[in-house]
């Protein structure tokens, strides 16, 4: 049987993945769809799928939202998210989907300002009430993500996994040399920008 956290953590890499098609700037409509759907298979299904091992409605589901995060990968690809959890992985040997899982809300919120109408069909598809403008619907998305991440059990504050707020210059130096995904960001990102994202991540 598949542990709680490799559940955990491989649905929020899947979700990830398929945020980022939808977000990316370079997004196609047919892989929209695959994106949309997949998001809120995710939403509804992974805290189930982690919380009941033998749940076979909220499995199946999730495969399905794994497929169609595969699907977007070829022709859209991922972006800023996955650039800066590579060294979170490689340097650290963090898992990549806590890795991601991590990242994730920092990167939404400030993505968002780019492209506020994309991230709000995202924040939507993730269970997010409609807020007076479309940017605040679209950060709204944000803390969707992070309850998510919370009801999977994941611990998203990196003191907790061993890396000290020292190293936030080098990761960030390191994630920015990853172009061939930060290309595809919708919003650019500089190394203090990434620096100031990773910061988010440590919380006392």
């Amino acid at each position: 049987m598949v542990g709680m956290d490799t559940t955990a953590y491989t649905g929020l890499d899947a979700l990830t993945h398929l945020i980022e098609a939808y977000t990316n700037r370079f997004a196609h409509p047919l892989v929209d769809l695959y994106a949309l759907e997949g998001i809120a298979l995710c939403a509804r299904f992974l805290p189930r799928a982690v919380l009941n091992p033998n749940d076979a409605e909220a499995r199946e589901a999730m495969s399905r939202a794994s497929l169609y995060g595969g699907l977007c990968l070829g022709p859209v690809n991922t972006a800023a998210v996955h650039a800066l959890a590579y060294p979170l992985g490689g340097e650290f040997h963090l898992p990549h989907g806590l890795s991601n899982a991590v990242l994730l809300p920092a990167v939404f919120r400030f993505n968002a300002e780019a492209s506020p109408e994309r991230h709000a069909d995202v924040a939507r598809a993730l269970g997010a009430a409609a807020q007076p403008t479309t940017l605040a619907t679209a950060l709204a998305g944000a803390v969707q993500l992070e309850q998510l991440t919370r009801d999977c059990g994941i611990d998203t504050n990196l003191t907790h996994h061993g890396i000290d707020r020292s190293t936030v210059p080098h990761l960030a130096a390191a994630a920015i040399t990853v172009q061939r995904l930060l290309r595809n960001n919708p919003r650019d990102i500089t190394q203090s920008d990434a620096e100031a994202i990773y910061a988010q991540c440590f919380t006392s």
